[in-house]
Formats: structure tokens, sequence, C-alpha cells
């Protein structure tokens, strides 16, 4: 019992483990994180629909979206935005790791007549010969990659986009990062039975990885017959260190907001956005 309360008590190195399959594959838990989704009241795996409507209102309007933009939504979930884009006549490409989102997805645009193209895969692994005028990458997706993974998508972005082409992702700010603290909990059925339909008992270890600007929520999921980890990663930034980063790997940020309906930066917001064009064409 102390060698298994060790190992599940121990830290590991920053994006150590890599285990989003688990999260978002997983039959129940995808069943849960699509329910999230779809729950236009609340900001869990989606924003509110109230949000995400004024979002799509701006990101037509400051990148002129019409029949001739095409768009690709990276993390594009049950296609909340990749729809509404379409609907304003966008040509419309999604991704999403979720085979449950993606056909979520696949069905709400046959019913509503829409021809977006809807792929089932990491998008880490995406490669296309399409080009794109618009890339996106919402609700802090981007926070969950490790360096190295970061790095390999910018520079998959360079490609993917046309020279004169954008990228509008939002991150996690220091600001939410210092409101973060280590805790450790345990209790039966973790955040109400989200991980498994039948009893189980979770472990949830928060740590805070100073130096790095990084948190891990890792969760240790006890069944009868199985024990389960699952490492939530998310890395927070300043402005300063996102440029940076999109500097080291072919990118410019040429605007700042605090989110991606378009609102004026707030320095002591939780989050903000970037839109970012290349300054490197990789062909």
């Amino acid at each position: 019992m102390f060698f298994e309360l060790d190992k599940i008590n121990s830290r590991p190195k920053p994006f150590q483990y890599y285990t989003a399959e688990e999260l978002w594959n997983n039959e129940h838990t995808s069943s849960m994180m699509l329910q999230f989704h779809l729950n236009g009241d609340v900001d869990v795996s989606s924003r509110n629909t109230k949000f995400i409507d004024n979002s799509v209102r701006w990101i037509e309007s400051h990148f002129k979206i019409d029949k001739y933009s095409s768009i690709c939504d990276f993390g594009c979930g049950p296609g909340l935005y990749a729809h509404r884009l379409a609907q304003h006549g966008a040509n419309v490409t999604g991704i999403d790791f979720s085979k449950r989102s993606i056909e979520y997805a696949r069905k709400n645009a046959h019913k509503d007549n829409l021809d977006i193209e809807y792929l089932n895969q990491n998008y880490l692994d995406f490669e296309s010969d399409k080009k794109f005028d618009l890339i996106t990458m919402i609700m802090c997706d981007y926070c969950a990659l490790s360096p190295e993974q970061r790095s390999l998508l910018l520079r998959k972005f360079n490609k993917l986009l046309y020279p004169t082409g954008s990228l509008l992702l939002d991150v996690y700010s220091l600001i939410a990062f210092s409101q973060r603290e280590e805790q450790s909990i345990y209790c039966v059925n973790l955040l109400n039975g989200f991980w498994s339909p039948k009893k189980y008992y979770g472990f949830l270890n928060t740590f805070k990885y100073d130096e790095e600007k990084v948190v891990l929520d890792k969760y240790t999921i006890i069944e009868p017959d199985n024990t389960k980890y699952v490492y939530n990663w998310l890395q927070y930034f300043s402005p300063d260190m996102l440029k940076i980063e999109f500097a080291e790997n072919g990118f410019a940020v040429s605007e700042i907001l605090s989110d991606v309906a378009g609102n004026k930066f707030n320095p002591n917001g939780n989050e903000f956005a970037v839109i970012g064009s290349p300054i490197e064409h990789n062909d």
C-alpha cells in the first residue's frame, strides 16, 4: 500500500506523460465531455453559447470571412465554431481527437446541409496539401501541449497557411497561474462519476512547476480491475513568452486581445488571445 500511495503522489517531470487518448476516446469520459461541450450555459470543454456566437461574429468581421475563405479549426470538438463559420459561407475543415465529438459534428453538418470536412485524428499528426486563410485553436488547447508539441504545431501551421493567412488561439495567463495551488484530493467517484459509470476511487494531485509556469492535474482512477493515470498539463503564458515562442517557430504576434471574441486586452485577465502571422513560409 505504501508504494502504491507513493506512486500516486509522485511528481513527474513537466510533460513527461501524454494521456490525451484516455480522456477523449474512452467510451465513458468522451460521452461526459460531449455533454459538457453541448451545455451552452457553462464554460466547460467549450465556451458558453452566447460567447461562441459573439466570437464567430467577430471572427467573421475581423478576418473578412466569405465564401472564398478557407478555415481549419484544430481541436474542433463537436463543431460549435466550425458549424457556425460554415453557415457564414466559409470552406471549413475541423480536426479532433474525439471520435464521439466528430461523429456528432458530422451528423449536425449533414442535418443543415453544410459541406464541412471533419477529420477524426490527433491534430499533431495532421498533414494536408490544402492551404488555409485562417487556422483557429480555441479553448486554450495550445496550453495542454508540451514545448516540443507546440513547436511542431506552429511549424505545421506555417506550412498550412497562405503567406497572408492568420492564426488565432487563446491561452491561460500568468495571472491564472498565480491563482493555482498545489493540492491532494481523494474521494469516492471523484468528479461525480466523470471517470467511470461504476464505483471507483479517485485521487487528484495538483503540482505546480514555478520555473516552467506549468500546472499538472494528475488523476489516479482505481477500479476493481484497473488503475489508470490521466495527466492534464497546462502551460501558462505572458504575452512576451508567447511572442518569443512564436518567433522561434516562424510566427509574429500581430495582435493581443483578451479573448477570441475580440475584446481589448486585459493585463489582469486569466486568459488572453493572440493573432499570429507567418514570418517565414515553408512550402
